[in-house]
């Protein structure tokens, strides 16, 4: 694993491109970088600034090389690269409060934008007017919508949202796509039907991810909790509540395995293997080493009168020194996950190996 730093200010998103030679970052504020790694170091290349709110979301996609961003200025760009140049298309959302997140569906021919304005716009290209339209999905959705999440056959929507309820909504674009075939979540997927609906979460949902074969989804929420519905059997449902803080990203890294972090600034990894079998495995953090030096009598009460500890250093044991927000994948397929990052609020991105 490596650990990368690119500032001090936190970093809300981040997204990598096909052959993962680049990333792209958002510190919190309206601009996303584009750093390529050079060597051991990462150089900014580009700086996409069109938005004039909070970047929210960035995802690129991989084959057709777009980027999509969202932010809290109610906008969300697709952007493309010409001659060397990132140049950006408005897309009509049709939103009246902040976006939230974003992200591109499996085949590229769409993606889907959660907003504060309990709706998700599922955006497409419409080849005849050249521009980019957006359909709404509002059925039962009650207030913001944090997280997305794209079933492998391009058709279902996983949303998580801050009415403390996951959903499975079908996003079949009838003006694009062939009508889809039947999953084990349904069979009859109009656009907007609610295809799961779990009202017990316990708290925020802050993120989704779909199993490699769309069969389970796990999720996590605000009240430490990560659960697992299974639509082979019945879309039944698993929680399993951990003593720790919150987590706020979830990752399907293989068909069984599954890696989770958040406000405890270490991922977590947790393994499904049916109804009421969601364990937790193991931290998957290398504690550092803290070296205790000779403190002086003096230094010990100067520390105590301070920082109300004898402790010298107020660094974390963690790689991450504070709350991770986000997890992507690096390399493998969603199978069998072998490398995946993680960015968090100390400015710092970490590629983890997973071991199978």
């Amino acid at each position: 694993m490596s650990l990368y730093s690119f500032g001090l200010e936190p970093l809300s998103c981040h997204t990598w491109n096909k052959d993962r030679t680049q990333i792209a970052v958002s510190p919190n504020n309206n601009v996303v970088n584009i750093y390529e790694k050079k060597g051991k170091d990462w150089v900014k290349i580009h700086e996409l600034s069109e938005h004039s709110g909070r970047i929210t979301g960035i995802d690129w996609a991989p084959e057709s090389n777009r980027i999509v961003t969202c932010a809290s200025d109610r906008n969300a760009y697709v952007w493309t690269l010409k001659d060397g140049v990132w140049k950006p298309t408005l897309v009509l959302v049709r939103i009246n409060r902040a976006a939230t997140c974003v992200k591109w569906s499996p085949l590229e021919n769409k993606f889907a934008l959660g907003s504060g304005a309990r709706l998700i716009s599922v955006c497409y290209f419409e080849e005849e007017n050249d521009w980019w339209l957006s359909k709404h999905i509002k059925k039962s959705v009650r207030s913001t919508v944090l997280s997305l999440d794209w079933h492998p056959n391009n058709i279902l929507l996983a949303a998580g949202s801050a009415d403390l309820q996951c959903r499975v909504f079908s996003a079949y674009i009838k003006d694009i796509e062939d009508k889809p075939g039947p999953t084990a979540w349904g069979a009859k997927m109009p656009f907007g039907e609610v295809l799961l609906e779990h009202k017990e979460c316990g708290g925020w949902v802050h993120s989704v991810s779909f199993s490699p074969s769309g069969d389970q989804l796990a999720w996590v929420a605000h009240n430490s909790s990560i659960t697992v519905a299974d639509a082979t059997q019945g879309k039944e449902v698993t929680q399993l509540t951990v003593d720790r803080l919150p987590l706020l990203s979830v990752l399907y890294v293989s068909p069984t395995e599954i890696v989770a972090a958040g406000h405890d600034c270490c991922p977590y990894q947790f393994t499904y293997k049916g109804p009421g079998a969601l364990e937790f495995v193991k931290k998957l953090d290398i504690p550092k080493q803290s070296s205790k030096g000779g403190l002086s009598a003096m230094q010990l009460f100067q520390n105590l009168d301070k920082r109300a500890s004898e402790e010298e250093s107020i660094e974390l044991k963690t790689l991450h020194q504070n709350s991770i927000t986000q997890l992507c994948v690096v390399s493998g397929e969603k199978a069998k996950v072998e490398k995946y990052s993680s960015v968090g609020l100390d400015g710092a991105m970490v590629i983890w190996e997973f071991k199978h």
